[in-house]
């Protein structure tokens, strides 16, 4: 019996080792007669923010009955930092107030009285970053007037980030050369004309992060940034 099953396992292992010569060779032909080589370069470039989006929460406790009452509150804790954002000198029309909403808050206790956090967002813009940063670290402020606020991380962007990649991608392109030139060279060939180049995915990232995603990143933490470009391209060889 067990040798009536080496036959069939020796033709089908023959049969896979023929398949891929087959398969290595085919693939050693086409890039003969294509004569190209891909290659993947990238550049960067050190940039600084100069746009920057902050929220500050305010938020109260309400029960049944009270809820009207803490609206209001919260409503004043709101404008209280409204007039914290307007007399550092943000426009009027760059700080928005979100309605005041009220979640309910759901407990295992049944016998809890019903609990619901009342709440309402302020967000500012500003093309002064220096003044949100100094802002966020002054927010304690409000705090010390008995004003519940919770605040979230500035958000530091770039508005000319486009013209940024555009720059970058002749250079990235420049460095996809190289190192084409450097590949062709080990194997005796020289890099011939481009003959195609497509710009790859944009990272924005804190100074000295090696923080990136096949999809791309964007970090707004920081007001300085390094951003990278990565571009493929292909070049003939000979």
């Amino acid at each position: 019996m067990q040798g009536n099953n080496t036959v069939p396992a020796l033709i089908l292992g023959l049969g896979i080792v023929v398949a891929a010569f087959i398969g290595a060779y085919s693939f050693y032909q086409v890039h003969t007669l294509n004569n190209t080589l891909s290659v993947t370069g990238s550049a960067t470039a050190t940039s600084t923010a100069d746009t920057a989006r902050w929220t500050v929460t305010v938020s109260r406790t309400a029960y049944e009955g009270t809820i009207a009452s803490t609206q209001t509150s919260v409503a004043k804790d709101a404008q209280a930092v409204v007039d914290f954002f307007t007399a550092a000198g943000v426009a009027a029309d760059k700080i928005q107030v979100n309605p005041v909403q009220a979640d309910q808050q759901y407990s295992n206790d049944q016998n809890a009285p019903t609990k619901y956090s009342v709440h309402q967002d302020v967000t500012m813009t500003s093309d002064n970053v220096r003044l949100v940063e100094r802002l966020a670290k002054d927010v304690s402020s409000l705090a010390n007037k008995g004003i519940f606020l919770s605040a979230q991380q500035p958000q530091y962007m770039i508005s000319t980030l486009p013209q940024i990649r555009v720059s970058l991608i002749g250079k990235a392109v420049t460095d996809a050369k190289a190192r084409a030139e450097e590949i062709a060279k080990s194997t005796g060939q020289k890099v011939g004309p481009l003959q195609s180049a497509a710009g790859g995915v944009v990272q924005v990232m804190a100074p000295n992060s090696v923080d990136v995603s096949d999809y791309g990143s964007y970090d707004t933490s920081t007001i300085d940034k390094q951003v990278m470009v990565t571009a493929r391209a292909v070049f003939q060889v000979r």
